[in-house]
């Protein structure tokens, strides 16, 4: 270990920097790595390349504030919406009490349920493949050294051949994420914007600064279902007066007003103002939200709509598809009362997933008669063996079984 000055100029600076196998390190905070009459030491570090890391850093923590605004966004919408609609139109301008109540208590039914769903799409962290599809330490270091592509197939092949993966990429080879280091489940694919690899990934919504996969595509849906009740319910009650604000009295010098007019106060503005949202919402939404109905039924993805998932015998769109019932109750689960509540009820592990038996490739089947056969066979042996004992305690004849391979 040997001192060595960070310059070898006649500038005297009043630390050193210590090297010790091959690595530098200050032995003094950079507070005290100023020199005497030169410029400052960290200006030095940051352009000879050993504080490189810190502005993708610093870039990285700018990104994910970014992302937050869309969220942040809805979020100032959705708050002035119940605003305009609780305050300025059901308090200053209904001017029936029963009214008021009604329309009062399925807003905040509709509100509770929209936002129930809304944020827990937000805080279900996405889903990422076990340590079981991690590659071990030998094979992973070979992997790595190979460059072949033949060979890091066979390696992967190899490691997976006790995994439940069934899809393939499009050229036959087995789906390997080179970022996270796992070799992925069937439907899971990387987010380049999380930066992980998610199960049963659908999108990445900015909408919720998430991604949309398996713990919580549900909540995803009833999200987009909740909001178009949410906006239709609004554009629907707030419609009369809109009407009356838009065409009636619309001038202080009203000759002709009826004389049951509407209260001339800036209520008129939350009310038009609203109503415009609300219609612009519910018509982006429903498309969104149809979309998505479609995708629950045919047990897709968005990713896989627009791009066939791969298995050992090719492509097939509707390989995971199981019907409408066991379709519906994948996302839903299989109790009914709890399809409508933001409540996790998805069936599975976002790991393994069933296929239709008819598309079933040709490796499965060999392992399932394989199993049915060891089965029906052992089923054979035991009841032999005690038939045999059986013989032997009465004191009967002994049988003897010859089994020959067929070659």
């Amino acid at each position: 270990m040997g001192r060595v000055g960070i310059h070898e100029t006649a500038l005297q600076y009043r630390c050193a920097v210590i090297s010790s196998h091959g690595q530098t390190r200050l032995c003094a905070p950079l507070s005290s790595l100023l020199p005497i009459g030169g410029p400052d030491v960290t200006q030095t570090l940051f352009s000879a390349g050993g504080l490189k890391m810190a502005p993708s850093h610093v870039l990285r923590c700018c990104q994910r504030g970014l992302s937050w605004i869309p969220v942040i966004f809805i979020n100032l919408v959705v708050c002035w919406s119940y605003y305009a609609y609780v305050m300025e139109l059901c308090i200053y301008t209904i001017p029936n009490a029963e009214e008021q109540v009604i329309y009062l208590v399925v807003f905040h039914l509709s509100f509770v349920m929209f936002m129930w769903s809304y944020w827990k799409t937000i805080v279900s962290r996405p889903t990422n493949p076990s340590k079981e599809f991690c590659l071990p330490k030998a094979e992973k270091e070979q992997y790595e050294k190979e460059e072949q592509a033949e060979v890091q197939h066979e390696i992967l092949k190899k490691v997976s051949k006790g995994l439940p993966i069934y899809t393939r990429t499009g050229g036959g080879a087995m789906r390997y994420c080179d970022h996270c280091q796992v070799i992925k489940p069937d439907r899971c694919h990387h987010c380049s914007t999380c930066d992980q690899c998610v199960l049963k990934m659908d999108h990445h919504c900015p909408w919720v600064n998430n991604c949309v996969g398996f713990s919580n595509y549900k909540f995803f849906v009833l999200f987009l279902g909740y909001s178009m009740i949410y906006c239709l319910f609004i554009a629907s009650t707030v419609l009369q007066y809109f009407i009356k604000f838009w065409t009636l009295c619309r001038r202080r010098a009203a000759e002709n007003c009826p004389q049951n007019q509407l209260p001339d106060t800036h209520a008129k503005f939350h009310v038009l103002f609203l109503f415009f949202v609300a219609t612009m919402f519910f018509i982006s939404i429903l498309s969104l939200f149809t979309y998505h109905l479609w995708l629950v039924v045919k047990n897709r993805t968005t990713i896989e709509a627009f791009r066939a998932p791969v298995f050992r015998n090719g492509a097939d769109k509707n390989g995971f598809t199981l019907g409408f019932r066991k379709n519906v109750a994948e996302v839903f689960g299989d109790q009914k009362r709890y399809w409508v509540l933001p409540i996790y009820t998805s069936l599975g592990d976002g790991h393994t997933f069933p296929t239709r038996l008819v598309n079933i490739d040709p490796e499965q089947l060999i392992g399932e008669q394989h199993n049915s056969k060891c089965a029906l066979d052992g089923e054979a042996i035991s009841h032999l063996s005690e038939g045999q004992a059986g013989s032997a305690k009465d004191g009967g004849p002994t049988v003897t079984v010859t089994v020959e391979n067929e070659s």
